[in-house]
């Protein structure tokens, strides 16, 4: 596994759309707020051609193009680091124009972004060996909360460990009149671990961290761009942390997914489960989010942390997507994740 130097004081942060651009409210001010506080921390910024973009459907602009840009700031000396604009809908689409030999080749450089960013976070590490950030887009990076500190500090190279936060956001109250609302963090951390089916107060479990956003994975398999079985089998001794969480999918959606994973061999080695809040995870007909996970992951007999401040339901804890990590957990509100073994 290839680890992008950090970014150092003064260095360059590309701004690239892969996915959705900052076209429209609150994004737009909220990405140019995110761009001043780069720049009072000493860092120079540098907007693709995408960064404002709206002419795509459910993406900024044509696939290939989206493509295009990404590979030549990628690949160009002027970026020491990229995050993604934001999430969006169709980033797969981009995914045939993606040279990921080159990339594989190229000197790694750090990638963050989140939700439908998985098509390239995921990639980086199973197709081009190249570890990436799971964690906030730009459009998320004016808030000075400490998960947002702690994605930062992971791209600078001064953190390498991150805890969970606390306290989250069940209803947001940024809009088109208030697009700089800090998080509204009105809801407890209430954990849950379970060792197979049953239930525990403690657990540590080393491995490899893989995952992303539930929508984009399923969607994946089986397409050409399926190598998470070779990418487990390259790091067998290691085994898998899966870390999973979901956007527009319903419960009954969040457990076909898992089916589906889990049918294509996704959780063959596994060492254990990492589970964020789901957006949608209402229960529907009997069936709550812990029931939708657990009929797959309770049966692998590994710890499964579930309802962690993964995902769509801010904060999120960055991830190192590739990267050896082991994770304790110690009661409801207690996770430690530790990847300084990159």
């Amino acid at each position: 596994m290839r680890y992008p130097e950090s970014l150092q004081d003064g260095g360059t942060v590309g701004f690239a759309a892969p996915s959705f651009g900052c076209a429209t409210e609150p994004y737009k001010t909220r990405f140019l707020h995110g761009l001043k506080k780069w720049e009072s921390m000493g860092y120079k910024t540098l907007t693709g051609v995408n960064a404002f973009a709206d002419k795509g459907v459910g993406i900024s602009n044509k696939p290939e193009l989206c493509a295009e840009e990404f590979m030549e700031m990628y690949l160009s000396p002027d970026t020491d680091c990229l995050i993604s604009c934001g999430g969006g809908e169709l980033m797969c689409e981009i995914l045939p124009f993606i040279d990921f030999n080159k990339l594989a080749y190229a000197a790694p450089k750090w990638f963050i972004g989140y939700s439908d960013n998985t098509n390239l976070t995921l990639l980086l590490a199973t197709h081009a060996d190249t570890a990436s950030i799971y964690g906030p887009c730009a459009a998320n990076m004016e808030k000075l909360h400490p998960s947002i500190r702690d994605a930062v500090e992971i791209l600078t190279g001064k953190r390498t460990s991150v805890k969970s936060y606390g306290m989250w956001e069940k209803e947001s109250l940024c809009d088109e009149q208030h697009p700089l609302a800090p998080y509204n963090l009105t809801e407890e951390l209430d954990m849950k671990c379970f060792l197979g089916r049953e239930a525990v107060q403690e657990a540590v479990f080393k491995g490899r961290l893989l995952g992303g956003c539930l929508d984009v994975l399923a969607n994946l398999v089986g397409t050409p761009y399926d190598r998470v079985a070779e990418f487990a089998g390259r790091y067998a001794d290691d085994g898998i942390i899966w870390f999973l969480e979901a956007c527009d999918l319903n419960v009954f959606s969040i457990r076909r997914a898992m089916w589906q994973l889990d049918q294509a061999g996704w959780f063959k080695n596994v060492k254990g489960f990492l589970i964020g809040r789901p957006a949608n995870g209402d229960v529907m007909m009997n069936l709550n989010h812990i029931d939708a996970v657990m009929e797959v992951a309770g049966s692998k007999n590994v710890p499964v942390v579930l309802d962690a401040d993964l995902g769509h339901l801010p904060p999120m804890m960055p991830l190192i997507v590739g990267s050896v990590a082991e994770v304790t957990y110690r009661g409801s509100k207690d996770l430690t994740v530790d990847m300084s073994k990159c």
